[in-house]
């Protein structure tokens, strides 16, 4: 029972990894409680603004914060960072959005793209907080790619660096990246694949009406899947030699063994495109600052309960509870889930 939220059971037709996968991304959720958010930019590189949606606690400073990242294609706006912000926010954090480079309609922001392994994003983000803003309690949560950006960055934080920010957590993390874009191009998965590199093709198109000088689309008609991509657009834009120096280089596997502050994983053996072998590495199953948390149902990002009234909220979302009050907990300096 992860921090008292109970075990998590899937309500009967949603135990199937595809089902629960494709009904969490399609369900409509409204957010009447949640106070309307404040723009920030942020400005995070040469050429680079981030914006946030961020939801402010009367006296902020005296509060902690939550940086929530999202997965690939997502925003600020995605259903699961509006659904944690709701449930962190009624338990008296700070949240920020954070709209990763060109997501939620901010192409004109950034002439660069966002990739799975672009820490120094969030970390200035991070690091404008604690330094400007004065906020010094700060804790990371990621979904699926933004997942993937939590823990390396718990890694390359280790123990001293960033002191503010004091735990970080990750839902459906891609983990490993060769491994899940092998996931993808399974048959079973083109349904997931065909909306990731649709999206995928718009933004080099609204990318290339802005910046003709930096984007081509020359070769989005032969682009069919994510690995396709990431070897014509993502490696070559982001200085890796091609998309398997992409994937190597970016997966946060290769360095969760350095996280020195208490993370949070959760996993689900059902997710459709996120394989679970790579969690069981020596990586993380040894280290003691990371809790692990697999359940055999949830699908990608999914983790709809059974269970209505898990939070004051009402909702049923089990992941977003789950890892608001381990948040809670890691504050308090007891972040380990009880069994």
């Amino acid at each position: 029972m992860p921090f008292g939220v109970g075990p998590y059971v899937p309500p009967a037709a949603l135990r199937n990894g595809h089902a629960m996968t494709i009904y969490a991304w399609a369900r409509r959720r409204r957010f009447p409680d949640l106070p309307a958010a404040v723009s920030r930019h942020f400005d995070v590189a040469p050429s680079t603004r981030l914006l946030a949606r961020c939801h402010w606690q009367p006296n902020p400073r005296l509060r902690p914060t939550l940086v929530l990242l999202h997965g690939l294609e997502g925003s600020a706006d995605s259903h699961y960072m509006r659904g944690i912000a709701d449930k962190a926010f009624r338990r008296g954090f700070n949240v920020v959005r954070l709209n990763q480079r060109n997501c939620g309609d901010t192409d004109h922001l950034s002439v660069g793209v966002y990739h799975s392994g672009l820490t120094a994003d969030p970390a200035a983000v991070l690091r404008e907080l604690a330094e400007e803003d004065g906020l010094r309690t700060l804790v990371v949560i990621g979904y699926s790619l933004g997942g993937n950006l939590a823990l390396r960055l718990a890694g390359e934080l280790g123990a001293h660096e960033q002191p503010a920010v004091k735990a970080f957590a990750a839902v459906s993390p891609t983990l490993d990246l060769t491994a899940c874009a092998d996931a993808l191009e399974r048959a079973e998965n083109r349904l997931y694949q065909w909306n990731f590199v649709r999206d995928l093709r718009r933004r080099v198109r609204r990318k290339a009406s802005l910046y003709p000088e930096h984007y081509t689309t020359a070769h989005l008609p032969r682009i069919r899947t994510v690995r396709e991509f990431d070897e014509a657009y993502t490696a070559p834009l982001s200085g890796f030699r091609d998309a398997a120096d992409y994937y190597y280089r970016a997966s946060s596997l290769r360095v969760i063994a350095d996280a020195r502050r208490p993370t949070l994983v959760v996993t689900a053996e059902d997710d459709p495109f996120i394989p679970l072998e790579p969690f069981r590495s020596p990586e993380v199953v040894g280290n003691p600052h990371v809790a692990l948390v697999i359940t055999r149902h949830g699908g990608h990002c999914g983790f709809i309960s059974a269970r209505r009234s898990l939070a004051a909220s009402g909702d049923a979302y089990w992941a977003e509870e789950v890892v608001v009050r381990f948040a809670a907990a890691a504050l308090d300096g007891s972040p380990t889930p009880a069994s």
